[in-house]
């Protein structure tokens, strides 16, 4: 009898371990995309709510997009200056990173809306009469007439992601940057390179190659953030779902809606970060 109710018992260890290693989340996921998808049908507010949205859905993804091109650029200058050994350059990315990564996002938003951008226009301005008057431009040029008015809330809201994401970024590729061996750099340095070149070659293509699963992250993380531009009035998704409930008062299944909308592009993005992560271990 024991020998035959050992093969039983290791077919259901099986069959148990089979299911638990089943991404239930996923089905549970789109179980909800199907009740919704059939909420379409049946339901014409879903419907209408989707529609008011849609322009929301490209504002969200251009300043996403916008955003973390920015981000990028701006983390991965600070990140060699975090790396730097010259003192000046180290300090002022100390600074920046130390700031931005102590300031909550939504209030560095309002801070680069309404503090940062009136006298950064002003200078534009100055900038543009300097060259006006040298001959270089003309008298009522682009950068001389420019208003604060004129500078989009969006744009203000897009660069204020970037500082903010910027100093995260930053401390991604310094981390990727210093998981380099130091003998790769002196190496390349006794090969002749200079060190702009050995950065530029050996270090950073190895370096960046280890950092794009947080890179993903992040990416991921600032699509969700990007709705914090809505305290500026920006017509992304959030903005137009608010505007929606409080014209309608369909509260429940606009923000639903809303909610749903977000966790399924958040859930395909991190879909591809992990088929990122998979392929970058099996390439190692």
């Amino acid at each position: 009898m024991a020998s035959t109710d050992t093969p039983s018992r290791n077919r259901r260890g099986t069959f148990i371990d089979t299911l638990s290693g089943l991404p239930w989340w996923f089905f549970i996921i789109l179980l909800g995309a199907l009740f919704l998808a059939y909420s379409f049908f049946v339901d014409e507010t879903y419907s209408d709510i989707f529609i008011f949205l849609k322009d929301g859905v490209a504002m969200t993804i251009r300043v996403t997009l916008t955003g973390y091109a920015l981000a990028v650029t701006i983390g991965l200058m600070t990140g060699l200056g975090r790396v730097s050994k010259n003192p000046v350059l180290y300090n002022v990315a100390t600074i920046y990173v130390n700031i931005m990564r102590g300031i909550p996002i939504l209030v560095n938003i309002l801070y680069v809306a309404f503090v940062v951008t009136p006298p950064a226009i002003n200078g534009i301005n100055v900038l543009g009469d300097w060259l006006a008057q040298i001959n270089l431009l003309g008298p009522e040029n682009v950068l001389a007439v420019l208003s604060v008015r004129q500078v989009d809330f969006s744009v203000r809201g897009t660069i204020a992601l970037a500082i903010s994401y910027g100093a995260f970024e930053a401390e991604i590729f310094r981390a990727g940057i210093e998981s380099i061996g130091r003998g790769q750099m002196e190496a390349a340095r006794s090969l002749g390179m200079s060190y702009v070149q050995a950065m530029r070659y050996i270090i950073l293509p190895q370096a960046v190659r280890r950092v794009l699963p947080p890179l993903g992250n992040d990416f991921i993380a600032m699509l969700k953030e990007s709705s914090l531009i809505s305290v500026l009035g920006v017509r992304d998704m959030t903005q137009l779902s608010k505007l929606y409930a409080a014209s309608s008062f369909q509260y429940l299944k606009t923000y639903t809606l809303l909610a749903f909308m977000y966790l399924v592009m958040t859930v395909l993005l991190s879909i591809g970060v992990k088929s990122m992560e998979r392929r970058l271990s099996t390439n190692d």
